[in-house]
């Protein structure tokens, strides 16, 4: 797989080092390599706070005493809390340096995690979500910074790489979440506090990144990132500074169609991590192959995340990408809706190929702008706009199970929203940068 990533199939512009950085060639080859390690461990901790929790929902539900409604505010609470920190992280990366605040991140997602099992209420667990969480979102917002500073010339594979590994962390949390509760002894609290112990190890890559790139570095790109549009044209930007300087993001269409396009695909993401497992336990499916269901849908964006970047990357219109996805989630939502058990593998699969949005969605983030600077507005004006546009939905779910007594009205408006998601995506994969917008 390194192999594949050695060259860009739209770019071939290289970078040994970077400018005022003492020691040439091959510091700089193994601070990318350890950046390399770094993005994956980093991707791998973004869904397991989620899905482990998606996967004992019912347990946690009866621990803590939670309602139907309070179960949909829990299940809200990730893309609040993506939301109100993620518009932070670029401000936090010119200050400290985006390797130190994707170091603070991990650190933050690990004591997280750690301790809300054990708060014993639903506010300290909500709170101590809302603290994982946080490093989630800050993260969430720089690793496309991240890969366009240090990967500018292989955007899509480094894209792909990195939304195939938080695809398997995902897809892993959900899947052996359930097992693993029952070789600790049965408690769900066990179940959960475990996975603390990837987010730890995620923190120990970005410790030396950190100390060796200082503040510095969010204000710097490396030599080819510079003037590199997403089609590898050569743009007359200026330095990062000038570039942040000069952007008006709000003004550019295509950033609002992408923050739009980012809202309801994550709406219904959490959506599926938060209630599919339980859609299906309803349906009388039993608990873990509820758990499997929910990580084969995990599992689908595996192979398909690090495809479907590399095939956009080629694409000057990542429309017919985003139709095609489209259409697999709205055959998913209305099996689910007719016989949930009876097919449930293929809504499964289904629903998990839709899901492949998000990649879709971090390709173009790199694709719509020229500049590091760019991106890192662009990710965190789509990211935190998008994540607000996301935070009813969850919890709209929960209130229609809740009073309807059954999935069919919330099933139905997951595939409601499935249309203008559709709409927006195919208007932010249009061929052009938020820059250009945003100067006319």
């Amino acid at each position: 797989m390194m192999g594949v990533m050695v060259s860009e199939e739209t770019r071939t512009t290289k970078s040994t080092s970077i400018p005022g950085e003492p020691g040439g060639a091959a510091p700089r080859a193994w601070l990318t390599r350890l950046v390399v390690v770094g993005i994956v461990l980093s991707a791998l901790n973004l869904r397991p706070a989620i899905t482990s929790l998606g996967a004992l929902l019912e347990e946690v539900r009866d621990g803590l005493d939670m309602s139907g409604t309070a179960a949909g505010v829990l299940t809200s609470v990730p893309p609040f809390c993506f939301a109100l920190f993620g518009v932070m992280a670029p401000r936090l990366a010119r200050r400290f340096g985006a390797g130190a605040v994707v170091c603070a991140g991990m650190a933050a997602i690990a004591t997280g995690l750690a301790i809300r099992p054990y708060t014993g209420t639903t506010a300290g667990f909500l709170a101590a979500s809302a603290l994982a969480l946080m490093g989630i979102a800050v993260s969430n917002v720089l690793m496309p910074v991240i890969v366009k500073r240090w990967f500018p010339d292989r955007v899509g594979s480094m894209t792909g790489l990195y939304s195939m590994a938080l695809a398997l962390g995902t897809a892993a949390a959900a899947a052996i979440t359930v097992p693993m509760t029952e070789a600790l002894g049965g408690s769900w609290r066990s179940g959960l506090a475990v996975w603390a112990v990837l987010a730890a190890a995620a923190v120990v890559p970005w410790i030396p990144l950190a100390r060796e790139r200082g503040t510095a570095h969010a204000d710097r790109e490396a030599p080819s990132a510079r003037g590199t549009s997403s089609t590898g044209t050569t743009s007359s930007t200026g330095s990062p500074r000038e570039a942040a300087g000069a952007l008006r993001i709000t003004r550019s269409r295509t950033a609002w169609a992408l923050a739009v396009f980012f809202g309801l695909q994550a709406t219904a993401a959490y959506v599926t991590m938060g209630w599919m497992a339980q859609i299906f336990r309803d349906a009388g499916v039993p608990a873990g192959t509820a758990g499997l269901l929910l990580a084969v849908t995990m599992a689908m964006g595996v192979p398909l995340a690090f495809v479907i970047p590399r095939v956009a990357t080629r694409l000057p219109h990542q429309g017919p990408i985003v139709i095609a996805l489209g259409v697999c989630g709205l055959v998913g939502y209305a099996g689910l809706y007719l016989a949930p058990a009876g097919g449930a593998w293929a809504w499964a699969v289904l629903l998990g190929i839709a899901n492949c949005a998000f990649p879709l969605a971090l390709t173009m983030v790199g694709m719509r702008a020229r500049t590091g600077a760019g991106v890192a507005q662009l990710s965190a004006f789509a990211q935190s706009t998008g994540y607000l546009i996301s935070i009813p939905g969850p919890l709209l779910v929960g209130v229609l199970y809740q009073h309807s007594g059954g999935w069919g009205l919330p099933i139905a408006l997951m595939a409601g929203l499935m249309v203008p998601q559709m709409v927006v995506g195919v208007l932010a994969g249009r061929d052009r940068t938020v820059e250009d917008e945003a100067a006319r």
